[in-house]
């Protein structure tokens, strides 16, 4: 499960940012994710606790905010969400397009830490 090393990088980035600014505990932990990354939601929040625990994020809760991948049609003029084969074309007009708008993110959003 490569989803707990993921939050074990994470926990260690708001671990470090919460410590530099005096914070006793993290609350909450808001976390971008693409379906291109490969990371499972539900394992990402079951793996949460575990990734978490002995740290000031013990116990906090992970608000995830995942985003289904999408390319830009030039022909739609809009973006179009892709199947799970991540196709490079358009599924609505079949136009060819390298554009991709979404699916790639794996960023922290937010952190809401106690001072």
């Amino acid at each position: 499960m490569h989803e707990l090393g993921l939050l074990q990088t994470v926990v260690a980035a708001v671990e470090h940012a919460a410590s530099t600014s005096g914070a006793s505990r993290v609350e909450a932990v808001g976390l971008s994710v693409g379906s291109r990354t490969g990371a499972d939601p539900e394992a990402l929040v079951g793996a949460w606790p575990i990734a978490t625990a002995g740290t000031i994020l013990a116990g906090s809760d992970l608000i995830l905010d995942y985003h289904q991948a999408a390319v830009w049609c030039p022909t739609c003029g809009k973006a179009q969400p892709i199947d799970e084969f991540f196709a490079y074309t358009c599924p609505q007009c079949g136009t060819p397009t390298g554009k991709l708008v979404a699916g790639d993110e794996f960023e922290v959003t937010f952190a809401d830490i106690d001072k």
